[in-house]
């Protein structure tokens, strides 16, 4: 287990320490996070027209949102890599069968070019044989 990380960070112009068992760069990169949020936000009239109250809950549903969003996204993709592992699994199984069936043919032509190298043989024999008993009646 990592070791506990207190760190001061800035949020909103006033210093927190934040303390957490993440390093000291990620808890800047979450304050920073923040700040952006706020200064995104500080940016539209609208929010700032708000009581301080309703800033702060408009900026935790804003916050939320991203997280879902995220999270979203994230089973998406986690669906997309099944979908693609199971592709993979099938391409494999389909790629084992195509090499099963090319063994089993290339065992079949060297079977047949046998067979016919037996017969071109055989096809001279019997020509020599011939030839020889055609010599022989003459």
């Amino acid at each position: 287990m990592s070791s506990r990380t207190d760190t001061e960070v800035i949020i909103g112009g006033k210093v927190f320490t934040l303390s957490g068992n993440e390093s000291e760069e990620y808890l800047q990169k979450v304050a920073s996070y923040i700040n952006n949020k706020i200064n995104e936000y500080g940016k539209v009239d609208s929010f700032k027209r708000q009581p301080m109250d309703m800033q702060n809950v408009l900026l935790q549903l804003n916050i939320a949102d991203d997280f879902f969003k995220a999270k979203k996204q994230i089973n998406v993709l986690e669906e997309e890599l099944q979908n693609k592992e199971k592709e993979l699994y099938s391409l494999k199984h389909d790629l084992i069968s195509a090499q099963i069936k090319l063994e089993t043919s290339e065992g079949k032509i060297r079977e047949l070019q046998e067979a016919a190298n037996e017969s071109a043989k055989k096809i001279v024999r019997l020509e020599t044989e011939l030839k020889n008993k055609k010599e022989d009646r003459k």
